[in-house]
Formats: C-alpha cells, structure tokens, sequence
C-alpha cells in the first residue's frame, strides 16, 4: 500500500534517474501520472524509451501498475531554438568558461516544472517528482536543491495552493541510484533500467553495455557505467 494518499506527476525523460524516480513514485504515491517534454534534443531516442519503460512497469510490476495513470507529453521546442547547447545541436561536448558543461540548456528544468505545475493543477495533482541530482558531475544550476526549493515556493505562492517538489536523488550519487532501484524493483527493475532506459547524450543505441545502451565514451555514460561499476562492488 502506498504510505502517501497524494497525487503526483513524474518528469519522466526515459532516462536512468526519471526511472527510478516513477519506481519510487508508484511505490510511494497513490495515483502518479507521468510527463515528458520535446525540446528537439539531440538525444530524442528517450522519447521512445519513455514509452517502453513505462510499458514494461506496467506489466512487470503489478502491484504498481494500478497506481500509474496517464502520460502527457509537451512540445517545448522552442526550447531548442533558442538554445546553444550540445544536447539541442550537433556540438563536441566540452566545458565553457564558467566551468559548466555545454550539455546546460538554461532554465530548462525551471521550465519543466513550471509546464508540469500546470498540468498537475488541471490534473489534481499535488507533488511533483524530479530525477536531479546535486551530487551529479555536471552542477547544473537548476538542479541545485535551492533552486528547486525555491521554484516551490513560487510555485506555489503562484497557484495560491502548496505543490510539492521532491527530489528523491537529490544527495545521491549514481552508485546509490543503481541501489535504490534494486531496493525498489530488485533484479526486475534493474533489468529494465539496462534494457530499456537511455541516458547517452548522443542517442546511441546500436552500443550495449553491461549497464546499458549507449556510446560509452560522452559524460552521461561515463557516469552511468562509473555508478554501475561501484554499485556491483559495494
């Protein structure tokens, strides 16, 4: 049974971290409903991995599957027009002067959850879930716990009613995330992160790795695999 009565809303990109996050969602919610957005990135291919995972969590999970409602995707490709980035354009992925790497699209996940308040609104939902992560390599400004702590309370002062952003792998580490899912889903659930899910920043599917598909050499993947590899060993 879950031990929250609230309704949540996932940003669900079909990636490693999105996942374990609807895992940890429908374990702990009462009704969760998922949203993706397509900002024209490079990595598109998750568009179709989201599709698959929440397929196969439906039908591998069934004490989930009564809990996991609708999906909504959004066509933000503005976003992608406006941006200068190596997710949004065929780019080397490199760091810029300020340290950060050119994988940033600013304001993006402020963007996110702005869009996602206002279906989780219209929908009567009450949380939204977030796979960003502090301890990350790439210290993404918007997924900085103040950040998001903040956009909360915007949020909410802006639908004049509370909505809660939770971040459940806001101070873990990838290793740590390959364990929550086991913890979540056992070898089930760690079976479709690697099969189904995609991380790469390249789009690469044609390369399968123990931990997954991907081009194995762009930053994601390096993380991933690293994660992969400590969590075997711990």
């Amino acid at each position: 049974m879950p031990s929250d009565p609230r309704r949540a809303l996932v940003l669900f990109s079909g990636g490693q971290d999105s996942t374990v996050c609807l895992a940890y969602a429908l374990d702990r919610y009462a009704h969760v409903e998922t949203i993706g957005f397509d900002y024209a990135q490079r990595h598109s291919v998750e568009l179709e991995s989201r599709l698959h995972v929440r397929s196969h969590l439906h039908e591998e999970f069934p004490r989930w599957a009564e809990r996991l409602g609708d999906d909504h995707l959004l066509d933000l490709s503005l976003l992608g027009q406006i941006s200068d980035t190596a997710l949004t354009s065929e780019r080397a992925i490199e760091r810029n002067a300020g340290g950060l790497p050119n994988t940033f699209v600013p304001v993006r996940n402020l963007l996110f959850f702005t869009f996602a308040a206002s279906v989780a609104d219209r929908r009567s939902l009450e949380v939204l879930i977030g796979g960003m992560c502090e301890t990350d390599y790439s210290g993404y400004p918007d997924c900085r716990d103040n950040t998001l702590k903040s956009l909360q309370v915007a949020i909410s002062l802006g639908l004049d009613k509370p909505m809660t952003i939770d971040t459940p792998l806001m101070w873990l580490d990838k290793a740590d995330t390959w364990a929550m899912a086991e913890r979540l889903g056992g070898e089930a659930l760690i079976e479709l992160v690697i099969e189904h899910t995609h991380s790469c920043y390249l789009g690469d599917r044609e390369h399968r790795h123990a931990w997954g598909w991907g081009c194995g050499l762009c930053p994601s993947c390096d993380l991933r695999r690293k994660g992969y590899d400590a969590w075997l060993n711990s």
